[in-house]
């Protein structure tokens, strides 16, 4: 992929735009007015596009970008706020002063809500696979702003690592987080769930491995966590012990600890 600027760049965001290329170890090129599409078809490759308020990444085949957005996190933690439930705390059964390891980031959404509940005492590290999407999501998380203080300083808190998963956990003393989630990309596609859409272009479609979820039962204290389709095989493959979700087309399958 190469990086850009946005439409009317000054010289202190294309320094920056620069900066990044070097970070990610690719091409800049200059704008010089002319739009994405010309770009794509240009240099036959996705597109980075730094803005004043964002990073867009724009893949070749793709009239969508994707650009890091806290999602539902927001109303989510609104609704926690209320003190109406989520079905991702109490399948982590999240406490306050917790450090949960998600080793399947993504988009961060589920790691914003579980360091809004583990607050300042506590740890959530995210795991990403892809180098992209884990630059992405770091400055989104450092940038975005909510409008609310309490959400705004939970996604400052969520600490982003590139590294494959099970390398991480390899490297993982025993017992070192309280919960171990995981929320891979679903074996069954949902209809209607196009908000993802872009993201299917640099998901890791990898298999959750056996020795994976045995690394995971050494590292996690409390509990390892995966969320998944309601018809996924992995729920009894890995004797996970499924919080069947009455209409919900995903479950929470939790392997209890202790």
């Amino acid at each position: 992929m190469i990086v850009t600027t946005s439409g009317r760049p000054d010289d202190k965001l294309t320094q920056y735009a620069r900066h990044i290329a070097d970070v990610l170890d690719t091409s800049f090129y200059k704008r010089n007015k002319r739009s994405v599409a010309d770009i794509k078809k240009e240099v036959l490759d996705h597109v980075i596009v730094v803005g004043k308020n964002r990073l867009e990444l724009h893949f070749l085949n793709e009239d969508s970008p994707l650009f890091f957005h806290p999602n539902s996190a927001v109303f989510r933690i609104k609704r926690l706020m209320k003190g109406e439930g989520d079905p991702f705390c109490e399948a982590c059964n999240l406490q306050p002063a917790d450090k949960l390891l998600d080793c399947t980031l993504g988009l961060g959404s589920d790691s914003i809500v579980g360091s809004y509940i583990v607050g300042k005492q506590g740890l959530v590290m995210g795991i990403e696979g892809s180098k992209i999407m884990s630059y992405l999501v770091h400055n989104g998380l450092k940038q975005w702003e909510t409008g609310s203080t309490l959400i705004d300083e939970a996604m400052r808190r969520v600490v982003v690592l590139h590294q494959d998963h099970l390398a991480y956990l390899k490297s993982c003393e025993d017992h070192s987080f309280d919960v171990v989630y995981f929320d891979p990309m679903f074996e069954e596609t949902i209809e209607g769930s196009t908000g993802i859409t872009p993201l299917k272009n640099i998901a890791n479609y990898s298999p959750l491995l056996v020795e994976t979820i045995t690394e995971a039962k050494r590292v996690a204290k409390k509990r390892v966590v995966l969320k998944d389709h309601w018809k996924s095989t992995r729920f009894e493959q890995f004797q996970f012990k499924v919080k069947i979700r009455k209409s919900a087309k995903f479950h929470y399958g939790v392997i209890e600890l202790s």
